[in-house]
């Protein structure tokens, strides 16, 4: 019989391999603690002391894997995030329309998680076109979790997931007291269409964007998958379209599908190199 300490090390194995196989993301060896401390409330809700015992579950009844794959995924985000990049996403919306551009601007905020960063989207772009004429753009969100769109169409966030970068005077103006937790408010979330999506292996959004967000989605993927997810995000987004990436991401080295955006710093612009042969109606 191996060790106590060692008995785990199957399990771990295997649920970072069916997190893995669902989503492409990898738990790093240093960090496989993570998969215990997310999966504890699960197997306290499905009746396990152990991580095996959550495994054979998995192994007989399929669908728990959804649930495994779900608790796993890292929803971290808050409202606002890096506020002063939304800040510039909306400058460079105002220059776009500044160069004679007619039709709506898309955006698309792909790994949207809860929902924070395109209800935050149709905040700003909601407040900053005030009395201006101007239409609002049109945001798509997408999430690998259906749990997370679940809620995130929802728009219900507890009292310490809305305080967190969200002033007071937002937090009035764009939700409602529901008990002890606030509802965006239903204007606010038909602004914005979500969807499930795998950026690895699921069909693309139908059409082009002006900007696209993929903040903090690509750290967990391997080298040849975050290089494949670059080319997809790719063909999706407009000549002098702009990406977004998470602080600690950037595409240099990583793909030559985006370069450096000359124009905003920290942000960047498809080459061209990995454009579709036959252009996407919009």
């Amino acid at each position: 019989m191996p060790a106590p300490h060692t008995r785990p090390a199957g399990a771990l194995n295997v649920l970072a391999a069916l997190l893995e196989s669902r989503t492409g993301q990898q738990i790093a060896a240093n960090r496989e603690w993570r998969i215990e401390t997310a999966l504890k409330p699960l197997m306290r809700d499905r009746g396990h002391e152990t991580l095996d015992e959550l495994v054979g579950e998995v192994l007989r009844s399929p669908g728990v894997g959804d649930l495994v794959v779900d608790a796993l995924l890292n929803q971290e985000s808050s409202f606002f995030r890096d506020a002063a990049v939304l800040d510039m996403i909306a400058d460079a919306v105002d220059a776009m329309r500044a160069e004679g551009l007619s039709r709506r601007i898309r955006i698309w905020s792909a790994g949207c998680s809860l929902g924070q960063e395109p209800l935050s989207l149709a905040m700003l772009f909601t407040e900053r076109d005030a009395g201006t004429g101007a239409v609002s753009p049109e945001i798509v969100a997408t999430d690998v979790s259906e749990a997370a769109l679940v809620r995130a169409r929802a728009g219900r966030y507890s009292q310490f997931e809305i305080q967190r970068g969200l002033p007071i005077r937002r937090m009035m103006q764009w939700f409602d007291p529901v008990g002890g937790d606030w509802i965006a408010k239903p204007e606010l979330v038909r602004q914005i269409s979500f969807r499930k999506l795998n950026l690895v292996a699921d069909p693309l959004p139908i059409g082009r964007f002006d900007i696209i967000l993929c903040r903090n989605v690509l750290l967990y993927l391997s080298a040849s998958l975050r290089t494949r997810v670059f080319d997809r995000l790719a063909e999706v987004a407009r000549p002098g379209a702009l990406l977004v990436l998470g602080a600690g991401e950037t595409v240099i080295g990583q793909t030559g599908a985006f370069r450096p955006s000359p124009r905003y710093r920290g942000l960047y612009e498809p080459t061209g190199a990995a454009a579709r042969e036959t252009a996407v109606a919009v």
